[in-house]
This record gives C-alpha cells, sequence and structure tokens, in this order.
C-alpha cells in the first residue's frame, strides 16, 4: 500500500486533511517541482519515506512549530512527521505543536538534531541540520536555495508605486476576516476572501475548488 504524504504542516493528528494552493503563475510549479526533487533526494536515503502528495503547499506556508521560513531544513523536519505517519507514530501533540521524543528520534534518523532542553510549547521541533547531514545533501540544497531565490525574485515587486493590498502585506495567511469557503464533497476551509481571489484553493480529497456561499460572500462585501 501506497502512502501520499498530505500534511505539510505538523497539525495531522486528529485534523483534516490540509488543502493545496494551487497558482496559475509559472513560478510555483517550478519551485514546486524542485521540492518533489528534494523530497525524492531523501527518499533515496530512507525508502520508507511516503510520496509528497503536493509540494506546492508548502510553498507560502508556514508554521510557528515546524519553521517560518521554506528552506531544505524546513523539507527534513516534513520529512520527519511523513515517516512517522508511515509507522503509525504519534510523533506530536496538542494539536500537532508539541513535539515529542518520538519525533526526535526520527529526526536524529534523518540527519536533524536538537541538542537543547524541549522548548515549553513546540517540544523538539527546532531541530537543525547536522555536519554529516550538510555534506550529505549539499548539492540538493544548492540546488533548491537557487530555486528559493529565483521564486523569491519573481514573485517581488516595487511596493513604492503599487498598493498590494492585506494578503499580499502579510502571506498566505492574509490579513483580513476569514470566512468560511466550502467545497462539494462538504469539507471547509477558513480563508480571507482576497486570498482566495488570487488563485484557486483545490480540495485535496476531491480536487474540486472551494468557494464562498453566495450568502457568506454578500455579508462579506456588505461589512
Amino acid at each position: 500500500m501506497q502512502i501520499i504524504w498530505d500534511a505539510p504542516e505538523s497539525e495531522h493528528w486528529g485534523t483534516p486533511a490540509r488543502c493545496h494552493y494551487v497558482s496559475t503563475t509559472q513560478t510555483p510549479p517550478v519551485l514546486a517541482a524542485e521540492l518533489a526533487q528534494a523530497w525524492a533526494d531523501i527518499q533515496r536515503y530512507h525508502p520508507e519515506l511516503p510520496d509528497l502528495a503536493a509540494p506546492e503547499s508548502l510553498i507560502g506556508e508556514s508554521s510557528s512549530a515546524c519553521g517560518h521560513e521554506l528552506s531544505f531544513e524546513r523539507l527534513l523536519h516534513e520529512a520527519v512527521h511523513g515517516i512517522a505517519a508511515a509507522r503509525g507514530v504519534r510523533d506530536t501533540s496538542r494539536a500537532g505543536r508539541y513535539h515529542n521524543r518520538r519525533f526526535l528520534a526520527i529526526a536524529e534518523e534523518l540527519g536533524l538534531d536538537h541538542p537543547e532542553e524541549p522548548h515549553p510549547s513546540s517540544g523538539f521541533s527546532l531541530v537543525t541540520l547536522t555536519p554529516e547531514a550538510k555534506r550529505r545533501y549539499r548539492p540538493t540544497m544548492e540546488r533548491l536555495q537557487r530555486a528559493l531565490k529565483a521564486h523569491t525574485a519573481a514573485t517581488s515587486s516595487d511596493t513604492s508605486r503599487t498598493f498590494r493590498g492585506p494578503a499580499a502585506r502579510h502571506g498566505s495567511s492574509g490579513g483580513g476576516v476569514r470566512v468560511k469557503a466550502v467545497c462539494d464533497c462538504g469539507r471547509n476551509v477558513r480563508v480571507v476572501p482576497s486570498v482566495l481571489a488570487q488563485a484557486p484553493i483545490v480540495c485535496g480529497g476531491c480536487g474540486k475548488p472551494f468557494r464562498i456561499p453566495d450568502v457568506v460572500g454578500a455579508g462579506a462585501v456588505a461589512g
């Protein structure tokens, strides 16, 4: 049985699968391809690591528990969660925020270290690459870093002449009020309307885009 890892952040125990952010621009697919290749490089050393269902879901995502910036170190962190899921290991608690010693044990297998005592709220989440892991994955890290720089350059704009709005200023989570968007299969997600307007958010369950019901949308406009 093949397992597809479908939770780019660690809040995966007892919560719905994360929706996928699909962009219409060229750069995110290119970066997503590099993320998929980096994931495959990790799988070469750890064959039990499940496939990554949607690499693009990592782009623009952030988590105080797993790390804010997208990097190879963050990707390896997510791979720890993937292997934990494949093994049926409960590696987090407190809605996925606290990373326990089972997480740390797998992290050490993958070349991550946490020399200090656990953080009171996030546990052993702030793991770092060991020197051996840096040597092993150096070509992968360099390739991914180039892709990340290209992505940043392509998605940046001159803010001195344009007003980008709250969603652009605050990143993928937006700066406005979240409303409920639904898909035909009955699942729902809370989202800022301006973020949904930028690109479709596709349900990982049925593959159809989430939409804001007319009555909610009208209320949002009226407010």
